[in-house]
C-alpha cells in the first residue's frame, strides 16, 4: 500500500486578514463544564521568569476531544505577572467549519471597576507530528470588563484538524499553546477579595455614622428655636389709657402665628395709633412703622407660619426616619453579632474537620500498615504454599514410580511363590 505524501503546510496568514478575524467572544449565562470523558490531567505552567518576568506560556492538553459534547471549553487557570488568564475554545466552532480561539480572564467579574489590561499573546494549535505544521496567531489586546476575552473566530479548518494524516489530534489528543506578554496593568493585580460581609459592614458603618451625627445636632436644632421664639416675645409696657389696646397687641404678638390673630392685631394697632398718652415715643414711632407696612409685615409673618408648619412636618418625619434608621442599625449590630457567631461556628466546623480528617487518615495509614503485613505473610505464605506444591508434584512423581516397581516385584514374587509350592508339594 503506497502512503499519500502528507499535505504541504499552509501559507504563513496575512496580517491584515488576522486583524480582521480576530474578535472578541464573550458570553452570557453559565459555562458549560468539560464533559467526564475529558479526564484533564495536571496543565504543566511554564513561566519564563529568569528572561522575563512579565511573559510565560501555558499548554492545555485535552484527551478524548472528538468526543467532546461541550460547546465550549476553558483551561484552568494559569497566571502571567500576577495576572490570571485561561484558554477558551469551542471544539465544533464558534464559527461555521472553524476551531475557534480566545484568551480570556478568569476572575473578571471580582475586578474591581475600570481595570483594564493591555497584553501581546499568541495561540498555538500543536502538530504533534510535525512541530513545522502547527498553527500559531499572535495579537494584542486590551482586556476590560466589556472585552474580558480575546481571540480568533476561525483559527483553524476542522477538516485540517481532523484530517488523519495531520498530527493535530494525534491519540484524540488536542494541545493548544498561549504565550502572553503583560504590556499593562491597570489597577493593581493581586487584590484581596472581597469577604461577603464587607458590602454590608460598610453601608452600616456609614449608616452608623449619619445616626451618631444625627443624635449630636439634634441639640443644637432645638435651642435655635427657643431663641427664635424668646426673641418675638417681646415684652409690652402697659399703661391705664391704653391698657386694652396693649394688652389685645400683646395676646397678638404672644399667639402672632395663628391666622385668627390678624384682625385683633389690626385692631389693637388702629386703638393704639390714635391714642396721645400712654405711650413713649419709641413706642409710638414702632406702632406707626408696624401700621404703615401692616399689610407686608403679617404677609411676612403668615408665610413664615406656613414655612414654620412645613419645617415642623419635616422635622416630625424626619425623627420618624431617624426613629427606624436607628432601629435598623440596632437590627444590624444584632446580625452582626449573629454573623460573627457564624463564622465563628464556622471556623470550629473547620477546625473538627480538620480534626477529622488527620484521625481518618492515621486511620488509613494503620489499614495499609495491616494491608502490607498482610501481603508481607501472605508473600511468605505463597513461597510455603509453592514449595509445599512442587513437593507434592515430586511424591506423586516418585508414587508412580515405587507402584511400578512394587507391580513388578509382585509379578516376580507371584512366580517364585508358584514354584516354591510345586517343589514344596513334590517333596513334602
Amino acid at each position: 500500500m503506497i502512503n499519500s505524501p502528507p499535505p504541504p503546510p499552509p501559507p504563513p496568514p496575512d496580517p491584515s486578514s488576522l486583524q480582521l478575524e480576530c474578535r472578541s467572544r464573550r458570553e452570557t449565562g453559565v459555562c458549560q463544564r468539560i464533559s467526564q470523558k475529558q479526564q484533564p490531567n495536571k496543565q504543566k505552567k511554564k513561566m519564563d521568569a529568569e528572561n522575563d518576568v512579565n511573559g510565560g506560556e501555558f499548554t492545555w492538553k485535552i484527551s478524548y476531544f472528538t468526543e467532546q459534547d461541550a460547546t465550549k471549553l476553558y483551561s484552568e487557570a494559569f497566571t502571567v505577572s500576577g495576572c490570571e488568564w485561561r484558554i477558551l475554545v469551542f471544539p465544533k466552532g464558534d464559527a461555521p467549519d472553524h476551531l475557534s480561539l480566545y484568551l480570556d480572564v478568569p476572575d473578571s467579574a471580582t475586578l474591581p471597576n475600570g481595570w483594564t489590561r493591555k497584553a501581546k499573546f499568541s495561540l498555538s494549535v500543536i502538530d504533534q507530528a510535525n512541530n513545522g505544521r502547527s498553527v500559531r496567531k499572535e495579537t494584542q489586546h486590551d482586556f476590560n470588563a466589556s472585552d474580558s476575552d480575546w481571540g480568533y473566530t476561525s483559527f483553524i479548518p476542522l477538516t485540517e484538524l481532523h484530517d488523519r494524516a495531520g498530527g493535530y489530534l494525534a491519540n484524540d489528543t488536542l494541545l493548544i499553546k498561549a504565550e502572553v506578554y503583560i504590556l499593562t496593568v491597570t489597577p493593581p493585580v493581586n487584590i484581596q477579595p472581597a469577604r461577603p460581609t464587607d458590602k454590608f459592614d460598610s453601608y452600616f458603618t456609614g449608616l452608623e455614622e449619619l445616626v451618631n451625627a444625627a443624635e449630636t445636632n439634634s441639640v443644637g436644632v432645638g435651642s435655635s428655636s427657643c431663641h427664635q421664639d424668646g426673641a418675638l416675645a417681646a415684652e409690652i409696657p402697659t399703661l391705664e389709657e391704653v391698657e386694652k389696646a396693649k394688652q389685645s397687641l400683646k395676646e397678638c404678638l404672644s399667639d402672632l402665628f395663628k391666622l385668627n390673630m390678624k384682625e385683633r392685631l389690626s385692631e389693637a394697632l388702629s386703638t393704639l395709633s390714635s391714642a396721645r398718652t400712654g405711650l413713649s415715643p419709641e413706642q409710638q414711632i414702632a406702632i406707626e412703622t408696624f401700621q404703615a407696612n401692616f399689610s407686608d409685615f403679617t404677609s411676612d409673618f403668615l408665610t413664615f407660619e406656613q414655612d414654620n408648619a412645613e419645617f415642623e412636618l419635616h422635622k416630625l418625619q424626619k425623627d420618624r426616619r431617624f426613629f427606624t434608621m436607628k432601629k435598623s442599625h440596632e437590627t444590624h449590630v444584632l446580625y452582626k453579632q449573629l454573623m460573627d457567631d457564624l463564622a465563628k461556628e464556622e471556623e470550629e466546623l473547620k477546625r473538627k474537620m480538620e480534626e477529622v480528617k488527620e484521625e481518618l487518615k492515621r486511620k488509613m495509614e494503620g489499614v495499609k500498615s495491616r494491608r502490607n503485613k498482610l501481603l508481607s505473610d501472605w508473600e511468605i505464605l505463597l513461597v510455603d504454599s509453592e514449595e509445599a506444591k512442587l513437593g507434592y508434584k515430586d511424591e506423586l512423581k516418585k508414587l508412580a514410580e515405587a507402584e511400578e516397581k512394587k507391580r513388578i516385584a509382585e509379578e516376580r514374587m507371584s512366580r517364585s511363590t508358584t514354584a516354591w509350592s510345586n517343589l514344596k508339594a513334590q517333596f513334602c
